[in-house]
């Protein structure tokens, strides 16, 4: 069986040119200045549009954890093509891009996979989905030698982001790996650039404060909106439980700021969470 998963993008999200994608990411890149942060970053937060759109806004992210230790990357990722319960995962193999395949770390899958259904085995749910796949480039090119876990979420339940942020613990408990946990998300969509921005903010000052039961309350309540809404706050509630206790936005922006249409625009954020290195006492 060929456990290899094909680049389904390229060439719309993103170059298909291994040397054009690695030249635009590494320009995004080098173009994002994050200042320093005290602490270890163990979440982040990173848009999935088109690079042209959205790269520049990730590579805020990817920029705060460029060249760090990681063993392995958990990415969360909503889906754009199926509606399925539970969480699906792409247990064994690689995933190809221009860049390259990228194992995945099948010691950690294998331990995530549950009787209760939480996460599943399923791979279809991944083949043409692009919220994960765009996030992998800008890892290849920051961090190196690093494994995957990649998970689409299908019903976004705050039910689930509990379940499944305490499954992927436990998992990851039973190794002695550090891990990177990313949560793949755009914000609101297709409203005019005011509105957005007003939209959007919500989301910008709750990740800012790593403030979870906030963040919940203002999806349910409509108050924000992402599209990952359920990544993100399974991304933050598994960041606390691996230490986290910081939250800072690196970037907001929308698609209106790039194309300079404002009738109907797209908002991206990229955010870490982080443990500060003086927190008790450590």
């Amino acid at each position: 069986m060929n456990f290899v998963r094909e680049a389904a993008v390229k060439g719309m999200f993103y170059p298909d040119d291994p040397v054009k994608l690695q030249d635009e990411v590494e320009s995004y890149v080098e173009s994002a200045v994050v200042l320093g942060i005290e602490g270890d970053v163990i979440g982040i937060v990173s848009p999935h549009a088109g690079y042209v759109y959205s790269g520049g806004v990730a590579a805020y992210g990817y920029k705060a954890v460029a060249g760090g230790n990681y063993d392995t990357v958990i990415i969360i990722a909503p889906s754009h093509r199926m509606i399925f319960e539970g969480v699906a995962l792409w247990d064994k193999g690689s995933f190809e891009t221009p860049l390259g395949a990228i194992d995945i770390d099948e010691e950690i899958a294998a331990l995530m996979v549950d009787k209760e259904g939480v996460i599943k085995l399923n791979r279809e749910a991944h083949r043409g989905e692009h919220s994960l796949e765009v996030q992998l480039p800008f890892l290849q090119s920051v961090l190196e030698g690093i494994r995957i876990v990649p998970l689409i979420m299908g019903v976004q339940s705050v039910d689930m982001c509990r379940r499944l942020a305490d499954n992927v613990f436990e998992a990851v408990k039973k190794t002695d790996k550090k891990v990177l946990i990313v949560g793949s998300t755009d914000l609101s969509h297709y409203y005019p650039y005011s509105e957005a921005v007003r939209l959007d903010s919500a989301v910008v000052e709750r990740l800012g404060a790593f403030d979870i039961p906030g963040t919940v309350e203002d999806i349910e309540k409509g108050r924000a909106e992402a599209c990952g809404s359920g990544p993100v706050i399974a991304t933050m509630m598994l960041s606390e439980k691996m230490g986290a206790n910081r939250g800072r936005v690196l970037r907001y922006a929308n698609s209106g700021d790039v194309s300079g249409d404002k009738s109907a625009v797209v908002g991206y954020v990229s955010a870490v969470f982080y443990r500060e290195r003086s927190y008790g006492g450590r």
